[in-house]
């Protein structure tokens, strides 16, 4: 990406993300980025595919994040619980809650291009729960997996109301980990 394209998804992110993605307009995005309109499409083609500019970089971010803490891990079943804590780190510099999910309430058309951005970020994470609840010798993964992206999904669709339910959606994240891996008498 040329250092205008960068300009453009930064000042778009910024945009988007504070403001909402309908809200925001391409003469506004051109104005905080110092480039010109006609510059904006060359780059993206359309605001459509800047949306999904946007996303895509900040999932891969997140997802970036989640590894490494995935990674820091000290036991399988500790892994599991490992997207919470990324989310800990996540959410001091992210307080509108997700991007994803205002992404998804914002562009409700399946075959927009940065609705399923949003909708692939979701199904990544519930995959990666159910994959970790497997490494870990957890009892019914899948099932795990659903309850563990609710809770995850819960703390971050609350974080726009200053109730930080983080700690408490972490500790039940780590009791169903735990109830899932406990030997069978």
């Amino acid at each position: 990406m040329t250092p205008a394209g960068r300009r453009i998804v930064a000042a778009a992110e910024e945009l988007f993300y504070n403001r909402g993605i309908t809200a925001v307009g391409v003469d506004l995005i051109a104005e905080h980025s110092g480039v010109t309109k006609r510059t904006l499409y060359n780059q993206f083609g359309s605001k459509d595919h800047l949306v999904a500019a946007y996303l895509t970089g900040r999932d891969q971010r997140w997802r970036s994040l989640v590894r490494a803490a995935v990674d820091a891990s000290d036991t399988p079943a500790e892994a599991v619980t490992a997207p919470f804590e990324a989310l800990r780190t996540w959410s001091g510099t992210n307080t509108r809650g997700c991007a994803f999910i205002n992404a998804l309430a914002e562009l409700p058309d399946p075959s927009h291009p940065a609705y399923r951005i949003a909708a692939n970020q979701k199904l990544w994470l519930l995959d990666l729960f159910r994959e970790l609840a497997v490494t870990a010798g957890c009892s019914h993964p899948a099932t795990l997996a659903t309850q563990l992206l609710v809770l995850h999904e819960g703390a971050v669709a609350m974080q726009p109301l200053s109730l930080d339910s983080l700690p408490e959606s972490t500790a039940l994240a780590r009791a169903l980990v735990r109830a899932g891996t406990s030997p069978r008498h």
